[in-house]
Formats: C-alpha cells, sequence, structure tokens
C-alpha cells in the first residue's frame, strides 16, 4: 500500500492510503475531538465536530476528519479560528438536547459553548448512532435503533431483546449522554408492564 505524505498542524505526517485524516491524525499523537467515531465501527460523520480546515490546489475548506481521506500534500489545521466556530456552534446546538451530560460540557469550556444558546430539546440524545451502529456492526444484533424522524427522532430497544440487552449493555459505556440508558429503562418498563409480561408471571 502506497504512502502518502501531507502536513497537520504544521507537522510532517506520513499515512497510508485509504486512511482518513483523523486515522493519519491518531497515529501521531494529534488529538482531533470526535462525538460519534469508534475504532470498531464505520465511519458515520454524524456529529460533525471533528471538523478541520482542509488546504489543498489553493483551496481552503471545512470537512469531517473522520470522513476525509489522506491526499498528498494535504496541509490540514485541526485548530483554526473557523473550526472553533463550527466546534462551539455544533456544540450548542447537542447542548440544546443534553444540556447536563458531562462531556459535552467539558466540551463547552474549551470552547466556550454556551448550553442556553438555544430552546431547550428534552430528548438527551445527540443522535451520534454509536449504540446502534455497535450493535449492527459489533454485535451483529441489531437490538437498538432509531425510531421516528427529524427533530423526533429518538433511540428505541426492541422489546423482544430487552433481555439480551440487559445481560451485553457493551453499548451503554458509548454513550455520551445519558439518553441510552433512559430508553432502555423505558423500554424495559414498558415490557415489563405488558399483558403478555403479566400473563407468564402468573404461570
Amino acid at each position: 500500500m502506497s504512502k502518502i505524505l501531507l502536513k497537520i498542524d504544521g507537522k510532517d505526517v506520513e499515512a497510508s492510503e485509504g486512511m482518513t485524516i483523523l486515522e493519519a491524525a491518531q497515529n501521531v499523537g494529534i488529538v482531533i475531538p470526535t462525538l460519534c467515531h469508534h475504532d470498531k465501527l464505520e465511519p458515520y460523520g454524524a456529529c460533525r465536530f471533528c471538523t478541520v480546515e482542509v488546504e489543498s490546489g489553493g483551496w481552503t475548506k471545512l470537512a469531517a476528519s473522520c470522513l476525509y481521506p489522506v491526499e498528498k500534500n494535504l496541509v490540514v489545521r485541526t485548530r483554526s479560528e473557523k473550526v472553533d466556530r463550527v466546534r462551539k456552534m455544533i456544540l450548542q446546538l447537542l447542548l440544546s438536547h443534553a444540556p447536563d451530560a458531562r462531556e459535552l460540557q467539558d466540551f463547552a469550556k474549551e470552547y466556550g459553548a454556551d448550553k442556553d444558546r438555544f430552546e431547550k430539546e428534552a430528548s438527551f440524545c445527540i443522535h451520534c448512532g454509536l449504540c446502534v451502529r455497535y450493535c449492527a456492526e459489533v454485535k451483529k444484533k441489531d437490538a437498538v435503533g432509531f425510531i421516528n424522524r427529524g427533530a423526533k427522532r429518538e433511540i428505541s430497544f426492541t422489546p423482544e431483546m430487552i433481555e439480551y440487552c440487559w445481560n451485553c449493555k457493551e453499548c451503554f459505556s458509548l454513550c455520551p449522554t445519558e439518553a441510552l440508558q433512559a430508553a432502555y429503562g423505558l423500554t424495559a418498563a414498558l415490557v415489563s408492564s405488558s399483558p403478555s409480561c403479566e400473563r407468564k408471571s402468573e404461570e
């Protein structure tokens, strides 16, 4: 596999063809913050928090580093006025959904994001998709997924898989907010109170 030389934050970085900017940066210890990326999962690009500034052929643009492939002589800036402004805006939008999420709060301090910038949407889910993708790609179970669309999009567990999920719980630690645990608790409560469950307990 051919090697590609690019520059990240002024540092010459050698990467393999097919790598993303995020992977190339991680290989040399350069930190690019992410909220929807996981090494075991396919790139998703949902949160856009890993946005960086790239310069190629005299043109400069913003790009999601988890999706953007490395190129010869590419110049990447992981922090700049534009990058910080984008990340701040993303954080403020996400904080409207999950204002008490510790991971988001930590980033908010770093980027000066105001958690009260936008009207609150009490969903607690930031749609990173980590739980859905982990269950599908790693566990091969599809026990958790998205329901509804747009602003009403939420996480939901498959009722028939609720016992399996309790014994697994591998996706719980991936959630950047409390949305996943809350969604599981709601599903479990609905399952336990269903007529079929009551009949089984009587038997």
